[in-house]
């Protein structure tokens, strides 16, 4: 089984050395977690696409090598794909009517090609050949170019033809292992969960540290939610999970600290901490999952004087998100239940 793997297009504007440097570490990082499920897969490619080939055709694998691929940061989309030797025009409708005939009985369709290499004939040859020859020689409702019911998908690459079986989006954002590492002060709720995971999508090497206000369970809720980002998003990496006791620190804040000020003291003192655990770890940033005005400490004044405590850089991915943005992507990404499960948790 074959796998188009294409680019996230950032990756593709950088210097020739950083692009390379990029590709090499998402070969090596798809290579990581797919060879779980496939010790024998081959991922080659070195500058525009990674072809994937895995050595099963077992429909629960292949689906099983698909989420990965899907959720491993650096792919834009990746294509199940059927690899042949090019030859003209006619041999990639013989193709094409192979795979799509019956796909296209009483349905509209439109041809797309893309190609890449010399070749003496264009994409558009391509789709007004195959696409003249699938309306006459099929049982198809005709061509619509908009919003067709099927969209035949050919690629050309030099000297081979892909047949395209399906497409897939995968995250985006860049590969493990090319940027610097994070510390992420993950709390188990909606907020630095998707904080995280808006890290890992970027290619931060994401490790977790959190400080623990609510008991053993409290901890095992979070390591559940850091468990699952790490085991979802960022496996083909190693992490760490720092957890501090912080019960001491609270009770002295409410024995000492007014009110209003409590939870500006309480921030102050987590980045101090982790700012501390950051340094050990060879770490220079640190990330929260603070937005802007969603609560009284997380104010423009508030949150420089919470700052101010640190040299430690400071990111805060959802700084300008609302609630339901950030609930919505906890939705998306799959952390949703276990906030609500922490969230229940903490008001026992």
């Amino acid at each position: 089984m074959l796998f188009l793997v294409k680019l996230f297009p950032e990756i593709t504007i950088k210097t020739r050395p950083v692009r390379r440097r990029f590709i090499r570490q998402l070969r090596k990082n798809i290579r990581s977690v797919v060879s779980e499920i496939d010790p024998a897969v081959c991922v080659a490619g070195e500058w525009d696409n990674l072809e994937v080939q895995t050595s099963t055709d077992e429909p629960v694998l292949i689906a099983q090598i698909s989420e990965r691929l899907a959720c491993t940061p650096g792919i834009a989309k990746f294509l199940h794909v059927d690899k042949y030797p090019r030859t003209d025009l006619d041999a990639m409708l013989d193709l094409a009517l192979e795979y799509y005939r019956e796909k296209l009985v009483g349905k509209t369709f439109a041809v797309r090609c893309k190609r890449n290499g010399k070749h003496a004939f264009k994409s558009t040859d391509v789709e007004r050949h195959v696409g003249a020859g699938l309306n006459t020689q099929t049982d198809a409702a005709g061509v619509r170019l908009k919003d067709p019911d099927v969209t035949v998908l050919i690629e050309v690459r030099d000297d081979v033809v892909f047949m395209v079986r399906d497409q897939r989006a995968g995250m985006g954002g860049f590969p493990l292992g090319c940027q610097d590492s994070v510390l992420s002060l993950i709390s188990g709720g909606f907020d630095s969960s998707v904080s995280s995971y808006s890290c890992i999508k970027r290619g931060l090497q994401t490790h977790y540290c959190f400080f623990n206000l609510g008991g053993r369970a409290h901890e095992l809720a979070v390591k559940e939610v850091a468990l699952f980002l790490w085991m979802k998003y960022h496996s083909s990496h190693r992490v760490k999970f720092i957890s501090v006791p912080f019960e001491g620190v609270v009770e002295e804040i409410l024995n000492k600290v007014d009110n209003a000020q409590m939870g500006v003291i309480l921030k102050r003192m987590m980045l101090r901490a982790a700012e501390q655990i950051a340094a050990g770890l060879h770490i220079e940033a640190l990330v929260t999952g603070e937005s802007v005005a969603q609560v009284s400490s997380q104010t423009l004044p508030n949150l420089a004087v919470i700052d101010s405590v640190t040299d430690a850089l400071v990111l805060r991915p959802l700084a300008t998100s609302d609630k339901q943005q950030i609930i919505d992507i906890a939705r998306e990404i799959g952390t949703e239940e276990f906030s609500k499960r922490h969230t229940r948790i903490l008001c026992r």
